[in-house]
């Protein structure tokens, strides 16, 4: 599956963003979807995954209750709506996904096969 991701920019502290990523090839419904965040000379970090049939959302703690995972099978896309934004959210954010992932390995980079290409986001306080 080919992922596309889209929707970064430059924000001020406290404004909202939506990123968007768009897959191609089959059986999107089948695939556990997440979002990642990475700076420069940092690992790449867990934000938010969604399941398959759109159940159930995990999300890293730096960001409950400000982000939302959604999911529209219908089109193959998810989104990731970024609201009240901090500094410390400026990253490049990577959609993933994977299939067969288990709940305990869902925070892990290790656990998704396909890749977007990422979209930057920068937030100023």
């Amino acid at each position: 599956v080919q992922l596309q991701a889209s929707g970064g920019g430059s924000v001020q502290a406290g404004d909202s963003l939506r990123l968007s990523c768009a897959a191609s090839g089959p059986s999107f419904r089948t695939y556990t979807m997440s979002w990642f965040r990475q700076v420069p000379n940092e690992e790449r970090e867990f934000v938010g995954a969604i399941k398959g049939n759109g159940g159930s959302s995990f999300y890293a703690d730096s960001v409950k209750g400000r982000f939302a995972i959604s999911r529209d099978n219908a089109k193959d896309t998810i989104n990731l709506q970024m609201n009240r934004l901090k500094p410390e959210d400026t990253a490049v954010y990577y959609c993933a996904a994977g299939r067969t992932i288990i709940n305990s390995a869902i925070t892990s980079d290790q656990a998704y096969n396909y890749w977007g290409q990422g979209t930057q986001v920068t937030v100023s306080s």
